[in-house]
């Protein structure tokens, strides 16, 4: 937790400048003869399905994106995972509620913050909260963010609107307000864990090869919407051609190809690797296929070096192609561990054994 000013610095700078208008995805490099290509595996797993997840089978993909306004997932590269189960959907609040009763579990956005964490912030600004989206009345600049966030005290997974707002009719919606740790906490009580960046990008390709979206190569196919994603001018009014102008449950839109819902759009997911934007460079350098990446060993984010951060993915209802158009496969989100906000959620995995 921070307070507003760093708070917002720290979450979303994810989504920094308008971005251009999607175009095709330049295709990667050739793979180096001899070397290994893209790939899905065939190995089924050794036991039942556990309760609402299902079988990613693994194998070697491209990883990554061209695209020249996503710097920090180029170059694509050749990564192969493992199988492993993944959760069919965002953890939802009925899931969530389920945890939270059983542990007494309370979230980061829930607690006082301590004042050793904050020199000179004043104490009686410390206050439980996230951060909340406030779209603006008129038309501002796109290139600061804090123009359409704001800090709401008492804002949390049970008040994902502010203090005054309820989870009824929402069961099925995906938990917001949930920081890094929290999903991490009840991961480990649900017996699974948070995917690497690999295997959740893996996943959401659902067996395509280097195509812009999960479902294929247009964004809304036959001029069908398939995923939450926002419509109109960003960030003054979404028009929900889509059907939402914020969260949506789980199950509304088609499922990709391993059978996972929401893997675009929708809300951002943690994923367990810190954040480094030259991390790609890394492995690609290495001239080798990669073999289940955990991501860096440490974080640097040169847009804000003092502040640690984990990747997030998949982009969320707030995203455009005017502005983050992070559900575009392959490209990359980051947020400091312990800041949460109404846009940000997570799913779970569990290795195959």
């Amino acid at each position: 937790m921070r307070n507003e000013v760093v708070l917002l610095g720290a979450l979303f700078v994810a989504c920094e400048r308008p971005q251009a208008s999607p175009v095709p995805n330049p295709a990667p490099p050739l793979a180096t003869p001899g070397t290994e290509g893209p790939r899905i595996n065939t190995e089924g797993p050794s036991g039942p399905a556990p309760d609402g997840m299902v079988w990613i089978p693994g194998g070697t993909f491209w990883m990554g994106t061209e695209r020249p306004e996503m710097g920090d997932a180029r170059p694509v590269h050749l990564v192969s995972v493992d199988g492993f189960w993944m959760d069919k959907t965002e953890v939802t609040n009925v899931d969530f509620a389920r945890f939270v009763k059983a542990t007494g579990y309370l979230t980061i956005a829930e607690r006082t913050p301590n004042p050793k964490d904050f020199p000179g912030v004043p104490p009686d600004t410390l206050v439980p909260g996230s951060a909340l989206f406030a779209p603006p009345h008129d038309p501002v600049p796109l290139h600061d963010h804090r123009l359409w966030w704001r800090y709401e005290p008492g804002a949390s997974w049970r008040h994902p609107e502010g203090p005054r707002s309820r989870l009824t009719g929402r069961g099925r919606h995906p938990v917001v307000h949930v920081a890094w740790a929290d999903a991490v906490a009840y991961a480990a009580w649900a017996g699974k864990r948070l995917p690497t960046e690999a295997e959740w990008e893996f996943a959401a390709r659902g067996g395509k090869d280097r195509t812009p979206y999960a479902w294929g190569d247009a964004l809304n196919p036959g001029g069908r919407w398939r995923a939450n994603v926002w419509q109109g001018r960003f960030p003054i009014l979404d028009t929900g051609g889509d059907g939402y102008r914020s969260t949506a449950p789980v199950t509304s839109f088609p499922a990709e190809g391993y059978g996972l819902f929401d893997m675009s759009g929708n809300v951002w997911e943690w994923c367990a690797d810190w954040y480094r934007p030259d991390y790609y460079q890394t492995l690609a350098a290495l001239g080798e296929v990669s073999k289940n990446p955990q991501g860096p060993a440490d974080s640097f984010d040169p847009a804000e070096p003092g502040i640690r951060k984990r990747v997030n993915r998949g982009g969320s209802w707030l995203c455009s192609d005017h502005y983050c158009s992070r559900y575009v496969l392959g490209s990359r989100g980051k947020g400091e561990p312990d800041s949460a906000s109404s846009n940000l959620g997570f799913r779970g995995v569990r290795s195959a054994r």
